[in-house]
């Protein structure tokens, strides 16, 4: 059978670097071995029950067996609006100011395509979520990345960019809380982010996949909610977490009115608007009772809680996250961040993922997802005690 060569567009995109992770953890499954796998970022609860009871119900709708509207279904972006306005006091256009998403990653890889032009120049936070890598690469523009490093709370510092690079930006990615760091963003940060953003005319695009999970009592700041920022940029709010629905892939965007049409003008030439069903389901998740996201948050605190101080007891110095389900975890002297993940599912049978793979500036720590059961992890601290490291 003739083999058809692939697109150089296809060539140019970086490799997924987590595809070798999940191969090795199969491999050492396939040998018979119990590995307790943190270094996936799969939410492993089931999506709460009177979400799933709507699906149901808007399933059997003969109007949802037609093609949806292809900008999506007024109700769910008039949810998503009432959604911002009661949990961050923000005002959206739910027609203008709202794009629905075939899940977020979608939209952060559409969005590049949306706005920028081949050359130019897109600010990307290093270690950040590798999908970031893909959107630049299919809109061949330039990635400039922004360091973020633990002296700094794993926020960018806006002054280290250089004056040149900053000038002809034209689009920054940001994500609180974050993925890999677990850290957070506060007002005062959004604040400046407004400011840096404004006075070139760069595009903010804030991943806020994590906007549910907060801890210590401390609501996740929206980057919406700074004045100034809807006028600067968008945010992206996905339903995979806040409401363990990551394989229904749904998301929006929110904010910016020209952003917003780029976006649907995008997807007017790819899609036919999600199935309308999902939608439903989506806005009974912004509207209906939020006590079950409330409590997906506490259950991460508390795994967060068990497994930070069970690390700290065997040794391993350690910090915890502040939101997500993440934890980004400083690997011990004499490791690179590979060689201690390879170690840890050798002899631990514990998975983790290496921190070179979500940018340079990742280097010297792995990514612990937060993803299995108190007991599993507390089992995975004492099976990395036995190998005497700490």
């Amino acid at each position: 059978m003739k083999t058809f060569e692939q697109s150089r567009l296809l060539k140019s995109l970086p490799k997924q670097f987590f595809a070798s992770l999940v191969q090795k953890v199969n491999k050492v499954r396939a040998e018979g071995h119990d590995v307790i796998n943190l270094g996936q970022g799969n939410p492993d609860q089931p999506t709460p029950q009177h979400i799933v009871e709507r699906l149901k119900l808007a399933a059997e709708h003969p109007d949802n067996h037609k093609y949806p509207p292809f900008r999506g279904k007024a109700e769910l972006k008039q949810a998503a609006a009432d959604f911002y306005l009661k949990e961050y006091g923000v005002h959206l256009d739910p027609e203008k100011e709202i794009a629905i998403l075939f899940g977020g990653k979608a939209g952060l890889v559409e969005l590049p395509q949306c706005l920028l032009d081949p050359g130019d120049i897109m600010l990307v936070p290093d270690p950040g979520y590798p999908d970031y890598w893909s959107g630049a690469a299919l809109a061949k523009v330039h990635m400039e990345m922004m360091p973020l490093k633990e002296e700094n709370d794993f926020l960018p510092s806006f002054n280290d960019i250089p004056k040149e690079i900053g000038d002809q930006a034209k689009m920054m990615i940001l994500n609180y809380p974050n993925n890999p760091t677990g850290a957070v963003a506060n007002e005062d940060f959004f604040r400046q982010t407004v400011e840096y953003a404004s006075a070139r005319e760069i595009c903010v695009v804030h991943d806020f996949a994590y906007g549910g999970i907060g801890f210590d009592g401390k609501k996740p700041t929206s980057f919406l909610q700074l004045e100034g920022a809807k006028e600067t940029g968008v945010e992206i709010y996905t339903f995979s977490k806040t409401y363990n629905m990551a394989g229904w892939r749904i998301a929006f965007a929110a904010g910016n009115a020209s952003v917003i049409e780029a976006i649907n003008l995008m997807q007017d030439h790819q899609y036919v608007s999600l199935f309308g069903a999902v939608q439903d389901a989506a806005a009974e998740a912004l509207l209906g009772p939020q006590e079950a996201a409330a409590e997906i948050s506490a259950m991460y605190e508390k795994r967060r809680d068990v497994f930070i101080s069970s690390l700290q007891e065997i040794g391993w110095d350690v910090k915890s996250p502040k939101g997500s389900f993440f934890a980004w975890l400083k690997v011990p002297s004499g490791y690179s961040s590979l060689d201690f993940s390879d170690l840890l599912l050798d002899k631990a049978r514990v998975a983790v993922a290496p921190g070179i793979g979500f940018g340079e500036h990742g280097e010297g720590y792995v990514r612990v997802g937060l993803l299995t059961s108190e007991e599993r992890l507390k089992e995975a601290a004492l099976r990395i005690k036995e190998l005497e490291i700490f």
